[in-house]
């Protein structure tokens, strides 16, 4: 296909690929949001207006990398990959600094940001490592008996993800045993050392895979496609995606209390299972359908390489930005969020550890991240 072939507003059309019709939920945001000032609707239809342009920031992100290093490629797929993941918990942070702390309202505003945050992060890891690869595991495993991907894949990601645990389980421990003002402040310190040693090691694990040990990683490449936009357009459209993500995003944070309420759902359901679910959509289709392929390392770096970034690149950068902002936000998550968080990594490092995969597995991972979600739903 020739190079410009499509440009970045034929893109958008709803007749180019099915998930665009969804774009409709954008004009349906904006009358929920500003006309009608129904808050829960404003909320459910910004949730699903998020899913094709999420699509489409990836396939910007795509035409572009195809222009590239596989190093730089690799580096857009990773940053863009969990864009509005990123830009939800940035718009929520901001909203949590913009609270007024003098008053009641304030106060549970601050804290409701906080828990949507953290929550959204956990849920983006456990969508990830169980959801996604799991549906991937049993979609690929119903075409192909047994299916082999990267053992070094496994082990450098599976190891980056029980440091992030790590990171997670301490605060935890610390403010148990030391408790009060003094714990408080101990956990603060602690979260704000760990986000920078876990940047500086999600930086060297980039160098080792991108440029000191290429080889161990190499996947079944695109490098035979043919860009089927310009730079320009592919540029544009990107721009445009994140411009239109970001306003739906800001819509989605400053309605979700209102929509708890409404419908009856707790902060923690929407934020651990909603947030990714939608945001994430795109990339989980990529994922699965990939695998029914038989290219299980590409599957695999989509769906362990997604978790890993969150773990170790966007939660320590939230918790920069928080501290930036001063905003409280820590890496004490929560003890069912911690442990739900450390049990998948747990099991996927297990059952992913041999370097092979069928459906009976994916099945196993689907099972946990259900009861997961049940436990999820009923908490208070």
């Amino acid at each position: 296909m020739s190079d410009g072939h499509i440009n970045w507003v034929r893109a958008m059309d709803p007749r180019a690929t099915k998930l665009n019709i969804l774009l409709l939920a954008l004009p349906a945001t904006c009358y929920y949001a500003y006309v009608e000032h129904n808050e829960s609707m404003a909320f459910f239809s910004s949730l699903v207006a998020i899913m094709p342009l999420a699509f489409l920031m990836g396939r910007a992100t795509e035409e572009i990398a195809l222009r590239t290093s596989e190093s730089l490629g690799g580096l857009l797929n990773a940053t863009f990959g969990n864009a509005a993941e990123m830009i939800i918990a940035f718009l929520a942070i901001y909203a949590a600094s913009q609270a007024d702390l003098t008053t009641a309202v304030g106060t549970a505003t601050e804290s409701t940001m906080i828990h949507l945050v953290q929550a959204s992060l956990i849920g983006s890891i456990l969508g990830n490592l169980l959801l996604v690869m799991g549906l991937a595991f049993v979609w690929g495993g119903v075409h192909h008996s047994e299916q082999r991907f990267s053992e070094t894949q496994v082990s450098s990601n599976g190891s980056l993800l029980l440091l992030a645990m790590i990171v997670l389980i301490i605060p935890a421990v610390f403010n148990s045993t030391v408790g009060g003002q003094e714990g408080a402040d101990g956990v603060t310190n602690l979260s704000h050392i760990a986000a920078i040693v876990l940047l500086m090691m999600y930086g060297l694990f980039l160098f080792f895979q991108f440029r000191t040990h290429v080889e161990l990683f190499a996947t079944e490449s695109h490098d035979h496609e043919d860009p089927e936009m310009s730079q320009r357009d592919a540029i544009i459209l990107l721009v445009v995606a994140t411009v239109l993500v970001s306003w739906m995003a800001e819509i989605l944070v400053h309605s979700v209390e209102a929509a708890s309420k409404e419908m009856g759902l707790p902060h923690l359901f929407i934020g651990v299972i909603l947030l990714p679910l939608f945001g994430n959509a795109a990339e989980h289709f990529t994922a699965v359908s990939v695998a029914a392929k038989d290219k299980m390392d590409l599957s695999f770096a989509i769906s362990m390489g997604s978790s890993t970034q969150i773990a170790v690149f966007v939660a320590p950068l939230m918790i920069v930005i928080a501290w930036m902002l001063g905003v409280p936000l820590t890496f004490e998550f929560g003890m069912l969020e911690t442990v739900s968080a450390f049990l998948a990594v747990l099991i996927v490092n297990i059952i992913a550890s041999d370097g092979k995969s069928n459906w009976l597995e994916g099945a196993l991972l689907l099972g946990t991240y259900v009861v997961l979600g049940a436990a999820f739903l009923f908490h208070p």
